[in-house]
């Protein structure tokens, strides 16, 4: 394994105050920089970032140490999302947790395949009682990689409050190179009453740009405005070693010198991480794939992360009055880029005017709605979404069903319901929920088959509609051959696709014996450690059943000879 030379870290034990962070020795021990692809309350889909990416120099296996004494608390493996993850409560109640993690340290490794083998499964959460696994201070626990739904090696670390809050670990004395200011890609206005224009128009308006006098100053060109605007901005960080395209820390605005709005990155509660979609203008990411941060709370919003705001961000402009608004961007290394923005209160007619579709059906979002269009109906529970809206069902040619768009952001699952009682028992089997993903391709939508109803429950508007999958997986063996003898090997290879409905499921046996089989969805390949299992014979016969989400199963069978 490489020796891990991006992250020592050193965690101090005594208790903390609020609002009182320590300052610990993150050098590495051969004190090189640390470098990283992702920070904290990064904007990402549907959620902030809860911690920091700690680059790996697109390698996976180096070494990840513990930052203090403390416990495992909890072991999670799953096939996306944090992949391998490991949770260290430390003796002074915080936690700090290392993702998309490569394998556990030998102690720890052990321990988890035990309970693996036990439950016959690779997924699998575990909660060590404190006095299972105890660790020390700079005890090396784990090795970094690239598991679940990482996009390449790195080590995800987080720190987390008794509450189990996400705290930014940069708060803990972490060093980043950083002497870059935000970068800002544009700034744009908001017409935010029915009564309100900017530039004779109620649509989103992006405002002109042009450097200031002052260094990483711009200054937008001049506003005309009437009634309720608010401003937004599309800005990332960058830092010195990396070219990724960061987030930034805090961002603020200023109108006529007051401070009207604010917020900060340190601390945020994952059961609030999806208003995310009320912080960003998610109609405008979904259309051109830019997080445009708004500078305005709307009603809907109950993020934690706001200090100072007034009015909810929102500004009033009065007819014959003039307004400076300064928005300030702020990384955590306090590089600040500023946007000044003049605004006169001036009254035109409006030329672009926001065309809104009627439909009969309206969606308040303190209230349930059903609504039903041939084949299928749509049930929508109280708070579903974050605006009240007309909403429109329709199916097209092909008998799909386009369910609104997926310019909405939903904060809750709605249920969408299809009537299939003109198949035979016989087709519904091989039939599912589908919808239309990025690539314009059916996706999989955990379907609930139910007498003649078929359900889903999801957060995504779009397009659904019925499909059928009568093709089961395919296994291909990657690094063996039938009847050959492969004792040079350390792994067991073997690659798994579905074309359609994708793999629900896999089981593996030799010699009748389960194997754990890690899965890496990602690749779609299945690995078996032949440390696990001491077999006496030479022969083995492997076996491996694999099923898709509506049943449909291959069973692959091998023989292959080797001796420990």
């Amino acid at each position: 394994m490489y020796r891990l030379f991006f992250i020592f870290l050193f965690f101090f034990s005594y208790t903390f105050s609020q609002n009182t962070y320590p300052k610990n020795d993150f050098r590495s021990p051969l004190d090189i920089p640390i470098i990283l692809s992702g920070t904290f309350g990064e904007l990402r889909s549907n959620h902030f970032h809860s911690g920091i990416d700690i680059k790996t120099k697109q390698k996976e296996g180096f070494e990840v140490f513990a930052i203090g004494d403390g416990h495992v608390s909890r072991i999670k493996i799953q096939h996306w999302g944090f992949g391998k993850a490991l949770y260290v409560t430390h003796t002074n109640g915080y936690t700090s947790v290392y993702a998309h993690l490569k394998k556990l340290a030998p102690k720890l490794e052990a321990y988890l395949k035990k309970q693996q083998y036990n439950k016959e499964s690779y997924e699998i959460q575990l909660y060590p009682k404190a006095d299972e696994l105890v660790l020390k201070k700079g005890e090396v626990i784990a090795y970094s990689g690239n598991s679940g739904s990482s996009g390449g090696p790195h080590l995800h670390f987080e720190i987390r409050d008794a509450a189990s809050k996400p705290m930014n670990p940069m708060l803990f004395g972490i060093d980043v190179k950083d002497s870059h200011h935000p970068t800002v890609n544009g700034v744009f206005a908001y017409a935010l009453s029915d009564s309100a224009q900017i530039n004779s128009s109620n649509k989103i308006v992006q405002l002109q740009l042009k450097k200031g006098k002052e260094k990483n100053s711009f200054i937008a060109s001049k506003v005309y405005a009437s009634g309720e605007i608010g401003l937004g901005i599309n800005s990332y960080d960058r830092q010195d070693l990396a070219f990724n395209k960061n987030g930034i820390y805090q961002l603020e605005s200023f109108v006529n010198g007051i401070k009207n709005f604010s917020y900060t990155f340190n601390k945020f509660s994952f059961g609030e991480s999806r208003y995310i979609n009320t912080l960003i203008d998610y109609a405008r990411f979904k259309e051109k794939k830019q997080r445009v941060q708004r500078c305005f709370v709307t009603p809907a919003n109950k993020l934690s992360i706001y200090d100072g705001v007034v009015d909810n961000g929102r500004i009033q402009i009065e007819e014959g009055k003039e307004y400076t608004v300064v928005l300030k961007v702020k990384d955590f290394k306090n590089n600040i880029t500023t946007i000044t923005v003049p605004i006169v209160g001036k009254t035109q007619a409006i030329k672009q005017q926001k065309k809104e579709i009627i439909t009969k059906n309206y969606i308040t979002r303190n209230a349930e709605h059903a609504i039903k269009e041939g084949d299928v109906s749509v049930y929508i529970p109280k708070n579903t979404f974050y605006e009240d809206f007309y909403f429109t069902l329709s199916r097209d040619k092909k008998g799909r069903y386009k369910i609104h768009n997926d310019k909405v952001a939903a904060h809750k699952n709605f249920v969408i319901s299809f009537d299939v009682s003109k198949y035979s028992a016989k087709e519904r089997k091989k039939m599912f929920i589908a919808s239309l993903n990025r690539k314009k391709k059916p996706s999989y939508s955990r379907t609930k088959k139910k007498g003649p109803k078929f359900t889903t429950s999801t957060k995504n508007l779009g397009t659904y509609f019925l499909a059928k999958d009568s093709v089961p997986p395919k296994v291909k063996p990657i690094n063996f051959a039938k009847d050959k003898w492969i004792s040079s090997k350390k792994y067991l290879k073997i690659k798994v696709t579905d074309d359609l409905s994708g793999v629900r499921s896999y089981r593996g046996t030799i010699n009748g014996k389960w194997i754990l089989l890690e899965y890496d969805a990602k690749k779609g390949m299945l690995t078996y450690d032949f440390n696990d299992i001491i077999f006496a014979e030479a022969k083995h016969n492997l076996k491996l059943i694999v099923t898709d989400n509506v049943g449909n199963n291959t069973t692959f069978t091998s023989t292959f000879y080797r001796k420990n």
